[in-house]
């Protein structure tokens, strides 16, 4: 059963224009399936993800996955990394389980299922295919200027002005 939605547009093309640089993965292919162990009743592990090419004006990185087709007005978070060092260009896979170890100062904020982890794709069963944007923005600032407690929606606010460029790989997954 679907819930007949229409498809929502890329919440990227919504922000300001910033550059861009390249990310890839051993363990999302942008546009296909996301990974069984990806899935949240599968194993919630966050994917291999490796950048490079970002601007020299880049002081940190944010990781984050984000699905703009989860049926609430303002999507659903799944991960967010905040403040990796700029001398970071990886992250191995599951990175983003409970209590991981990050580099630098880096941590991780508050999931949209409530931990401070990756939570897997869990759309609901028979609903549309899911986007799950995976994206490291390039940090004008050493630190983004919020703590682990901080919401989503301060994250994106203080991106929206320190994000010299953005990375992006999108996987997809339906249930």
């Amino acid at each position: 059963m679907s819930l007949d939605r229409p498809v929502k547009p890329d919440p990227y093309d919504l922000l300001p224009k910033v550059g861009s640089f390249s990310v890839t993965s051993d363990d999302v292919t942008d546009g296909q399936p996301l990974k069984d162990d990806q899935v949240a009743e599968l194993g919630n592990t966050s994917p291999q993800l490796a950048w490079s090419g970002a601007p020299a004006e880049t002081k940190s990185y944010v990781v984050t996955c984000f699905d703009p087709d989860a049926p609430t007005p303002c999507g659903f978070w799944h991960w967010a990394v905040v403040d990796l060092p700029a001398d970071v260009t990886s992250l191995e896979a599951n990175a983003g389980r409970e209590g991981a170890v990050l580099p630098g100062a880096a941590f991780m904020l508050r999931n949209d299922g409530g931990t401070h982890s990756f939570m897997g794709a869990a759309p609901p069963e028979g609903d549309q295919v899911h986007r799950y944007y995976f994206v490291v923005h390039a940090v004008t600032e050493d630190h983004l200027g919020i703590d682990r407690e901080a919401s989503m929606a301060v994250m994106s606010f203080n991106l929206a002005f320190k994000t010299a460029a953005r990375a992006i790989i999108t996987g997809t997954y339906q249930h």
